[in-house]
């Protein structure tokens, strides 16, 4: 069984050289990768820059670059820069459109079942979860977490999703008395 979890796992980040990098299945790679990582980041931050900003300025680089060399070669008799057809095929937004629909589509049913169906289940569910995920993002820095959950979840999946498993049967039951109890009492106050 967890041998084809790990391949789930290793699939669903690429199957490639890319997954191997992900999951630390190449260390010295891997280590190259977060040692580099780790150093632009440093250096960014020591001089003040965001990876928006950073990403901005590259891409202000890159166009400035690209419209001075086709001035340049307008008035040089020169070849134009030698670009691809810069387009993307009705085929990938298509799929990409139907993958984003489908949890676009989940999201608002959740929407709608705590605003419209006024789900106490699904409320507290949701709650809970943001304040976990908040409550994670507080003490790791997101370039930590990518850097070491992947790894460590594919090296303990079995007991990670056994612990999980027992959490959500323990946090459900509790779940179930909460709404058991806030749904007595506010039947027993439409009755009086």
């Amino acid at each position: 069984m967890a041998t084809t979890s790990r391949r789930s796992l290793h699939a669903l980040l690429g199957g490639g050289a890319v997954a191997d990098l992900v999951l630390w299945r190449r260390r010295n790679v891997s280590a190259a990768a977060v040692a580099g990582a780790t150093a632009v980041w440093f250096l960014f931050e020591r001089a003040g820059y965001s990876f928006p900003s950073v990403m901005a300025n590259a891409l202000l680089l890159l166009v400035a670059i690209l419209f001075f060399w086709a001035k340049s070669a307008s008035l040089l008799n020169r070849p134009l820069p030698p670009l691809p057809k810069l387009e993307v095929s009705d085929v990938v937004v298509e799929k990409a459109a139907d993958r984003a629909l489908v949890w676009i589509n989940k999201v608002l049913a959740v929407g709608h079942d705590i605003a419209i169906k006024r789900d106490r289940s699904v409320f507290i569910k949701v709650i809970l979860i943001l304040w976990v995920v908040s409550y994670i993002g507080m003490l790791f820095n997101f370039l930590t977490l990518i850097y070491i959950v992947p790894p460590l979840y594919e090296k303990y999946q079995d007991q990670v999703d056994e612990k999980i498993g027992m959490a959500h049967s323990v946090l459900s039951r509790h779940l179930d008395t909460i709404i058991s109890k806030t749904g007595e009492s506010t039947k027993q106050k439409k009755t009086e």
